[in-house]
């Protein structure tokens, strides 16, 4: 049973009345703001290859619609609970309004594990789950992307679900879709890239040089791999990375290219030549310069926190490191690059997808991370400020923020009828 000190929703109410008490909010809007708005669970059946049928349950839940329809991925794993979707929801909102996006928080889920169907009954799973939630979705009103072992393919079904439920196209209800049915040039490096634009400049006010910083990157998906090819790139040495099956460890540095040739040889990184493996939980204890939690939540709690010895931690995960684990490493000195801040470069373009889509109008890569460079910057600025002013870490002030955005959406829109 998870204990509630590592309930991810509580973790994420925790965080919220930290800044509420900050603000010195008042109850009604702690009240409205602690909790979703709407939550949608649905337990569908999927016909799988040898023609039996199995029933899977699913999340789709919107925390807040104040600033916007509600924005946020759709992950699939075995892990998933509503707790945790609630948790992410909330965290979208605050990650939206950090970064001025008109939009409020939404997250999904399905209870499954992708690795062990095929690519037809992903599909046939994506296809029902999106029709189950096709109530409550829409470019109006809630805007799935990918998250967790989703990708622009699903996206791709899930839009062309709802179109074939209007009788036309709809290719705004999703982001993070394939550039051949209306993606963004940009979109699939979006968050590695936001990642990398908020660290160059936090390593600029600690006056740390990323171009000889040792980097350790814990998740090898999209963003934790995306991240270390552009670290490295500019410098940086890679000493280790993970992915769910372990990490492995070189001091002398890794070649982010050659780890993810030798993962698509293998589907593991794990067994690579050139390192020496290492748990993920020994992982983030190495002594580096930068280290970037880009896997799952709850990661660095206050059973490990002092054994953390990164100068810089860049969360490109949600929620990786919980409330104790704040304290215990802002006490120690080390600078943490907030989820809501430092993760925020994935739903940035998101957005400017969706504006491309309701417009039919593209932009091309370049303007877009022009783009997405003067958001992120300017975020982070705001932030810095907040937590200097405040004498707060940076998360207790990009939540201030945004949950100031968005309680003041609340009192201007009123209460109805």
């Amino acid at each position: 049973m998870m204990t509630d000190t590592m309930n991810p929703f509580v973790i994420a109410q925790e965080q919220f009345d930290i800044a509420a008490d900050m603000l010195d909010l008042s109850d009604a809007l702690r009240g409205h703001l602690r909790v979703a708005q709407r939550e949608l669970c649905v337990n569908f059946p999927v016909k799988m290859d040898d023609g039996s049928t199995r029933v899977y349950e699913g999340y789709r839940i919107q925390h807040n619609l104040s600033r916007g329809p509600t924005k946020g991925g759709i992950r699939y794993h075995s892990s998933v609970t509503v707790d945790e979707i609630r948790a992410l929801a909330m965290l979208m909102t605050w990650k939206c309004a950090v970064s001025g996006l008109p939009y409020g928080g939404a997250k999904g889920g399905v209870v499954v594990d992708p690795k062990v169907l095929s690519d037809s009954e992903i599909e046939r799973l994506t296809r029902r789950y999106a029709s189950e939630i096709s109530l409550v979705i829409g470019p109006e009103k809630d805007i799935p992307a990918p998250d967790v072992n989703t990708n622009p393919q699903i996206m791709a079904w899930i839009m062309d679900t709802v179109s074939m439920h209007k009788g036309y196209t709809v290719p705004a209800v999703v982001t993070g879709k394939p550039l051949n049915i209306g993606g963004s040039e940009g979109r699939n490096e979006a968050t590695a890239r936001g990642v990398v634009y908020v660290l160059l400049e936090a390593a600029r006010h600690l006056s740390m040089d990323l171009s000889h910083a040792r980097v350790v990157v814990q998740g090898f998906g999209n963003a934790g791999a995306n991240t270390a090819r552009m670290l490295h790139a500019l410098g940086a040495t890679v000493v280790a990375v993970s992915d769910s099956r372990g990490g492995v460890y070189n001091p002398s540095g890794l070649h982010p290219d050659a780890l993810l040739a030798h993962k698509r040889r293998t589907g593991a990184l794990s067994g690579f030549a050139e390192a020496d493996a290492i748990s993920n939980a020994d992982l983030l204890e190495i002594d580096c310069d930068v280290l970037v939690p880009a896997a799952l939540g709850i990661q660095i709690s206050e059973d490990n926190a002092a054994r953390v010895r990164a100068r810089l931690i860049a969360e490109a995960a949600n929620a990786p490191i919980t409330p104790a684990a704040d304290c215990i490493l802002y006490e120690r000195g080390c600078f943490v690059l907030p989820d809501v801040l430092a993760g925020a470069g994935g739903i940035t373009v998101s957005y400017f997808e969706w504006v491309q889509g309701l417009q039919e109008f593209f932009w091309t890569e370049r303007e877009v991370n022009a783009q997405l460079e003067r958001v992120l910057i300017g975020s982070f600025q705001r932030v810095l400020r907040v937590a200097q002013e405040r004498r707060v870490h940076m998360r207790t002030a990009a939540h201030m923020i945004a949950v100031q955005r968005v309680a003041d959406a609340v009192t201007t829109r009123g209460i109805y009828p």
